[in-house]
């Protein structure tokens, strides 16, 4: 409960009452801020303009990145394109070379250019004797036989007849 009257009276209280007055009865000094010709050229460039700008400047660094980029692809194309023609250049040379080899080897290697060859410049000639050596079949107890150094004879030892005409 409370009764009326029964407060104490607190005389600070009236003080700040009385000195909250004469500061309102006081006229208020205010800093305002931009009006005038100065503070618009101390204020510069609008944060609107400079984010326009960054864009444009962000915008034409890309298309330079692009134009780089497809200068780059076209000339990689260009120098894979003529690896290429070297590379079938090089193919049609060495199938040519194969034609010519080949053609030279079957030239070389016929059997009457060999045979002229060889009596021309050699003085060789086919032989008009031949000379057949038969030997005689085995004995079953040879067969059994470890082959070894003595086993290696010659055809008059073995008996083997030997025709020469």
């Amino acid at each position: 409960m409370r009764y009326q009257g029964s407060e104490a009276y607190n005389v600070a209280a009236a003080e700040r009452r009385r000195e909250r007055l004469e500061r309102s009865a006081r006229p208020s000094f205010e800093v305002v801020d931009g009006g005038g010709l100065d503070a618009r050229a101390r204020a510069g460039v609008s944060q609107t303009f400079v984010m326009r700008v960054r864009a444009v400047v962000a915008i034409a660094a890309v298309l330079v990145v692009m134009g780089m980029a497809r200068v780059a692809l076209a000339s990689a194309t260009v120098s894979v394109l003529q690896a290429n023609a070297d590379l079938s250049a090089q193919i049609e040379e060495a199938q040519t070379l194969n034609s010519d080899l080949r053609i030279e080897r079957s030239v070389l290697s016929s059997n009457s250019r060999i045979s002229r060859i060889a009596t021309q410049n050699y003085g060789m000639v086919l032989p008009t004797e031949s000379v057949h050596v038969s030997s005689p079949e085995p004995a079953p107890s040879e067969e059994a036989a470890p082959a070894d150094g003595e086993a290696a004879q010659t055809a008059n030892e073995t008996g083997a007849i030997s025709d020469v005409s």
